[in-house]
């Protein structure tokens, strides 16, 4: 008993660890990001608007101001990536489950790269439902102003007046708008992640041990999530 307890205790530390790692991850990738994201945000909605990234990003600052402009939807997108990392990689663990039961291999941890990478491509749906919404209050957000100019309407800022707004005007169903885009972009995109993740640890496993011994699953799993 004292030694399930112990193995128990020590799979929690060591998810807290994991759950931690990515949340800081996800934070300083936010933070690091957001202002391209901003700016890319514009150009592919406005395209019309701007000569390129640096003009882009000049009238932003002119018009709009650094915070305003370039950290617009940092809260929802802060809300967004820790939201789906957390059922991104607790689904995860469960999918690699499936696939082992699918694939009648004995444990999660003897999954090759195909199996890991297909867990990921699972998991990715599941993380794709709250992504969906916090990251389309985050693109509203980000160009507010050039949407407010050609509607000609007032500029409103702020994610939850925002939101309150969709629900009000099309129900909870519009907070999922663009479900299946990023459903189709979500689940490929993380087979390869996933995918990459995997097979890097296995590669970087010395002769002789299992990965779960090499040292590297902590490191590896929060710098790819950076990237």
């Amino acid at each position: 008993m004292e030694v399930k307890l112990t193995n128990a205790y020590k799979q929690f530390i060591d998810g807290m660890i994991d759950f931690t790692g990515g949340t800081l991850g996800a934070v300083a990738l936010v933070y690091v990001g957001q202002p391209l994201d901003t700016i890319k945000v514009k150009m592919q909605t406005f395209p019309h608007l701007y000569n390129g990234m640096f003009d882009c990003i000049r009238k932003t600052l002119a018009i709009e101001g650094f915070r305003k402009g370039l950290y617009a939807g940092t809260v929802p997108a802060l809300v967004a990536n820790c939201a789906e990392n957390s059922v991104l990689f607790a689904a995860y663990g469960g999918c690699q489950k499936v696939v082992a039961l699918a694939t009648n291999t004995a444990k999660v941890e003897d999954l090759g790269t195909l199996s890991n990478a297909t867990a990921g491509f699972l998991a990715a749906f599941f993380s794709s439902f709250t992504l969906c919404p916090t990251e389309l209050i985050k693109v509203q957000l980000q160009a507010a102003r050039e949407l407010a100019v050609t509607r000609n309407q007032k500029i409103r800022l702020g994610a939850f007046n925002l939101t309150r707004r969709i629900i009000q005007e099309e129900g909870i169903q519009g907070m999922f708008r663009g479900l299946t885009s990023t459903i189709a972009r979500e689940m490929p995109g993380y087979f390869v992640f996933f995918g990459g993740y995997e097979g890097t640890r296995y590669l970087l496993t010395p002769e002789g041990k299992s990965k779960e011994e090499s040292g590297l699953k902590c490191v590896m799993k929060n710098l790819s999530r950076c990237l």
